[in-house]
């Protein structure tokens, strides 16, 4: 199955963009190649660009404690297990403490590094990082993978809080839902979405194939899908067959 999300907000959408980037980072810095850390540095500026928004570390503060707060409630329930709420909200209280303890915006303290910051000015002009114009940079390049890694790794730690409260609050997010087996018939489907209640995520796995291509669409009222199929030119064109796939809706 394939996995396909969907974000209903802008906040969500900032969310699930940063967890791509910090995913696509901790694969590139575990490689050992120049080429891999380059990228690594590169994917790292992104997350910088991306979690400068001012209100973001307000906003996840503001979830987490939203979370912690509706777990609360649910003390004394004897349908929930205390040793399980026990387990999460320390998660959550570790990831608040270790946000509001971070100075700044993510990557503020990597604002300060000039060496990084002539690389992260040159890094979006094709062939900027040449030899002749950062030489120190190629230097460093010269490296151990070690050593390289290592750096990066200090680099990274300074954003970690950021990294782990969109773990906490995507996983959350994530858990909230019930997959269920629908289907696409002729290649469409559409579902209402009941008032009152907010749906942050939508999840469609489709079957295993790379020629199968999804078009969501969704608001607070409703959801579609469209599957799509390439042509023998590589344009998406609209499918006609049956589908089922799995859907989920987190709330």
């Amino acid at each position: 199955m394939v996995l396909y999300e969907y974000p209903f907000n802008e906040g969500i959408r900032t969310m699930l963009r940063l967890e791509h980037l910090f995913n696509r980072l901790g694969q590139l810095v575990s490689r050992d190649t120049t080429v891999d850390h380059h990228f690594a540095l590169a994917t790292l500026f992104e997350i910088m660009d991306v979690a400068s928004r001012a209100d973001l570390k307000s906003d996840l503060l503001k979830e987490l404690d939203r979370h912690r707060a509706l777990l609360e409630s649910y003390r004394g329930n004897p349908a929930i297990s205390e040793a399980a709420l026990d387990v999460v909200t320390a998660r959550l209280d570790h990831a608040f403490n270790g946000l509001n303890g971070m100075d700044g915006k993510a990557g503020h303290q990597l604002n300060g590094n000039e060496w990084l910051m002539s690389i992260r000015s040159r890094i979006g002009i094709p062939g900027g990082t040449c030899e002749f114009d950062l030489p120190a940079y190629h230097a460093w390049q010269q490296h151990e993978p070690a050593q390289r890694r290592a750096d990066l790794v200090r680099w990274i730690d300074t954003m970690r809080p950021l990294a782990d409260a969109l773990h906490v609050l995507l996983g959350l997010l994530r858990d909230s839902g019930v997959p269920h087996k629908v289907v696409a018939t002729g290649g469409q489907f559409q579902r209402s979405l009941p008032q009152g209640k907010a749906y942050h995520l939508l999840r469609v796995r489709l079957p295993a194939d790379p020629e199968l291509v999804p078009e969501i669409t969704g608001h607070r009222l409703m959801v579609s899908v469209r599957l799509m199929r390439h042509d023998e030119e590589g344009r998406l064109r609209p499918t006609t067959e049956d589908c089922s796939f799995e859907l989920t809706l987190c709330a």
